[in-house]
């Protein structure tokens, strides 16, 4: 197994258990979610409270562990989000061509254009989103990558001889992008797709931490950062371990998309 594959797979380990302890919150916290414990407040990690406790004496860890479910959820439905809308709209730019082609790329150019935190740290200051809304928000800015690498692989795809003969049988376009182009392009799109993961954690964390994100008392690791902001010289523990669980998170997912894009791989 070379070094890419075992790195991917341990990263693969590292995501599953992060998913199994938000799936499994209720049953692996060592506290409840609020519970208060005003006599240990803002204690150091210690062999009770693992990670410490915050300035109302609750238990860090449990609120990773609880915040995990919020920042993986944003994560991953972004990106699936995203993922659906670049397909779709890669799909049609490229197999329809010509003055579609033209419009959608352009509306794609544009939307790269603009720095993507500015545009939702002002849409979510107006919104004052919820958590869904926010998974809307993020899915939304993030399509244009996929769109352009499914489009790229769906104009190479279309002019394939196995292509060119379901036109020729009168095969419909719609029929002819779902059965035989859109695979060809799904792997490149996956890659897209795994990376959007870890970008749409990073938002979310960028506008929880901006103070525009999830909203206490719903724990998120990126306002748990935002909170933790002003007590960083006296309480490091309170920034720093919400922060490793974003690095760690991140990097496994684009891990992941690194070995997904081997050519290697893809060729087996």
């Amino acid at each position: 197994m070379s070094r890419r594959r075992r790195a991917a797979a341990a990263a693969g380990g590292v995501l599953v258990v992060m998913v199994l302890l938000a799936l499994l919150a209720n049953v692996v916290a060592p506290y409840g979610f609020d519970v208060l414990d005003l006599a240990h407040r803002r204690e150091m990690p210690s062999a009770q409270h693992w990670f410490g406790t915050d300035e109302l004496g609750r238990d860090l860890l449990t609120r990773i562990i609880y915040g995990a479910r919020i920042s993986l959820a944003i994560g991953l439905i972004s990106a699936a989000m995203s993922a659906a809308i670049g397909i779709s709209v890669g799909a049609i730019a490229g197999y329809a061509g010509r003055w579609v082609d033209d419009i959608l790329m352009r509306v794609s150019d544009a939307m790269l254009s603009i720095p993507r935190l500015p545009l939702l740290m002002i849409a979510a200051a107006v919104l004052e989103p919820g958590v869904p809304m926010l998974i809307v928000l993020v899915g939304l800015a993030g399509w244009m990558e996929t769109a352009r690498v499914v489009r790229a692989d769906v104009q190479s795809i279309k002019t394939r001889d196995f292509v060119t003969g379901a036109r020729a049988l009168g095969t419909s376009p719609l029929r002819i992008v779902l059965r035989h182009v859109l695979p060809g392009a799904l792997p490149a799109a996956t890659v897209a797709t795994t990376i959007a993961v870890g970008r749409g954690i990073l938002l979310e964390s960028a506008l929880s931490f901006f103070g525009v994100g999830v909203q206490p008392p719903t724990a998120s690791w990126g306002n748990m950062l935002y909170q933790a902001q002003t007590t960083m010289t006296t309480e490091p523990w309170l920034g720093i371990f919400p922060g490793v669980f974003i690095f760690v998170t991140v990097l496994c997912f684009n891990i992941l998309g690194d070995a997904l894009s081997d050519p290697g791989r893809r060729s087996m």
